[in-house]
């Protein structure tokens, strides 16, 4: 597998993740997948997320590859908690350019990440009505530990997602 190396997004990288949430939500639509939507996730989301996060880019071959976000708390889906977890938000890949085992290695820096910030939980959720993103978290090691049925993100209807965790030693 070619190397992927990982770096945090900056001031000049909104654009660029704007276009990779729009490329995985066309993927999802043609994959008959309702969740995401192209435009559904603008360069003052990733500001905003940047400001109050981390968004990590992952880059291989010179190219970026993928990206996720690092929330520290996630009252919308997991209420209020105290500091033990990092939340995994909006693991995209580059079909296009992104080697196997992109979404992985992702997941396993994210777990890194936290682990290194003293947090012994990683957390995502992701919608309900995914039943192949599901599996592919917990094959990955995450296991379901509940459902919220009306997370909003602020920008439309209540929608139900499957909540995932898993413990980092």
């Amino acid at each position: 597998m070619e190397e992927i190396m990982f770096r945090l997004a900056d001031d000049t990288d909104p654009v660029v993740l704007v276009e990779l949430y729009d490329a995985a939500a066309r993927w999802m639509q043609e994959s008959g997948i309702d969740q995401w939507k192209p435009g559904g996730k603008g360069v003052e989301h990733f500001r905003q997320r940047m400001a109050e996060g981390e968004v990590w880019l992952a880059e291989a071959a010179g190219h970026i590859v993928g990206a996720f976000e690092l929330w520290w708390r996630d009252e919308p889906a997991w209420g209020p908690r105290p500091a033990e977890a990092g939340y995994v938000h909006r693991l995209m890949v580059d079909r296009g350019r992104a080697p196997a085992g992109t979404g992985r290695a992702m997941l396993a820096h994210a777990e890194r990440r936290i682990a290194a910030a003293g947090r012994e939980w990683s957390r995502l959720d992701c919608v309900a009505s995914n039943p192949r993103l599901r599996t592919y978290y917990e094959g990955a090691g995450y296991a379901v530990v509940g459902e919220q049925s009306a997370k909003t993100d602020g920008g439309g209807s209540p929608y139900a997602v499957t909540l995932l965790e898993k413990r980092l030693v």
